[in-house]
Formats: structure tokens, sequence, C-alpha cells
């Protein structure tokens, strides 16, 4: 650990800045908070674009679904013509919640069993959406604090390295100080897009949810 100050404080006439050079300048505590910052960064993107597809796919499919089906003669022959294999939820939905109330011939309480097996396969289908929104929620949470621990570190060492040198100049200092605001700003890169993202997400959950428990009602009405 000294050997490192002391090589940062000695070599520190390069006024290379560049991204690279202050990732290799780092300490290995400083270099294990970049690089989870990054990974955490690349996941989250991974996340947001997945998602961004996701909903746009499925309230396109959702809305081709619910034209469909109220324009069939009626729910058991709209079921009988559903193809084996559909992604859409809210296909998935009717198709899952009429199969549970098939297996049973009995007529009496039909709604209270319907609308059991809807609102059951409502929840299934929203957890799937959902998957995911915790990790861009703890990356929107914890990125910064990550990233000021990075910080904090960096400038421990900046002032280890002027009293082992006994030199107040400011390339003394300047890397270290350079490498810490890097974290902070890793971290906020990190964090901006997970919490916009997850805010954004979570409003389309509930509108999409929205969404599911209006076609729910519509069709235990009718039944």
């Amino acid at each position: 650990m000294e050997a490192e100050i002391t090589s940062q404080a000695v070599g520190l006439s390069s006024t290379d800045f560049s991204i690279i050079k202050l990732f290799v300048r780092a300490d290995i505590i400083v270099k294990s908070v970049i690089l989870i910052l990054i990974a955490a960064s690349i996941y989250s993107w991974a996340i947001i674009f997945d998602k961004y597809k996701l909903f746009k796919k499925i309230n396109k499919s959702s809305d081709e679904f619910e034209d469909k089906f109220w324009k069939s003669k009626s729910a058991e022959t709209f079921y009988n013509s559903l193809p084996a294999n559909i992604e859409d939820p809210m296909a998935k939905i009717f198709k899952n919640s009429m199969q549970s109330v098939m297996k049973t011939r009995s007529k009496s309480n039909l709604n209270e069993r319907l609308g059991g097996a809807l609102q059951s396969n409502i929840e299934k289908q929203m957890n799937i959406i959902e998957k995911n929104y915790t990790f861009l929620a703890t990356v929107g949470s914890t990125a910064p604090f990550i990233g000021l621990f990075g910080t904090v570190w960096g400038i421990m060492n900046s002032f280890q390295s002027i009293a082992i040198s006994r030199n107040t100049s400011l390339a003394i200092v300047a890397p270290g100080i350079a490498e810490a605001l890097f974290a902070t700003a890793l971290g906020l890169l990190a964090a901006i897009p997970a919490v916009v993202a997850y805010n954004k997400f979570s409003n389309d959950s509930k509108k999409y949810f929205q969404k599911l428990e209006n076609f729910s009602k519509r069709f235990i009405s009718i039944i």
C-alpha cells in the first residue's frame, strides 16, 4: 500500500488524465469500485433496452388481442381458437383463467372462480413483467454511495502522497483527486439512468396493470 502511494507521489509528473490512465494509476480498491460501477451500468442499460422493447411489444399485442376478443362470438369459441404458444400477457391470462374454470364443469360460483383465476394470473404476469426492477432501484440508490466510497479512498491516497513526499504541489494530489472524482462520476452515470428508467417502467407497469384489470372486470361482467 505504502509502495503504491510512494510510486504515485514520485511519478506524478505525467499530465495524462485520460480515462484509461486514471484507471491504470488507481489502486486496487478504486479499480474495484470502478469495475463494479461499470458492470452495474452495463447491466442496467441491458435491462432498460429489454423493458423498453417489452412494453412496446405487449402494449401493441394486448390491444390486438382485446380487439379480436370483443369481436368474437363467445369466450369459449375464442379460447378454442387460440394458438398453443402465445406470448401476450393478456392472452395468457385469459387462456390460463379459462383453463382453470373449464376444469370444473360446475356452473355454481362461476364469477367468483373466474375472478380468482384472473386475479391470480394477472399477478403472475405482472411479476414476470416487473422482473429486474429491484436491480434498477438498487443501482439507482447505491451507485452514488459506491462512487463516493471510491472518491473518499482516492482522496485519502492523495493526502498520504503528500505526507510521504512532503510536497504540497498540486501535481502530487491531482491524480488521486482525479481518480476519486472519476469514481463519483461513474456512480452518477450508473445511478441517474437507473432511477429514470425505474420510475418510467414503474409507471408503465401501473398503466398495463390497469389495462389488465379493466379487461378482467369487463370479461367477468359478460359471463
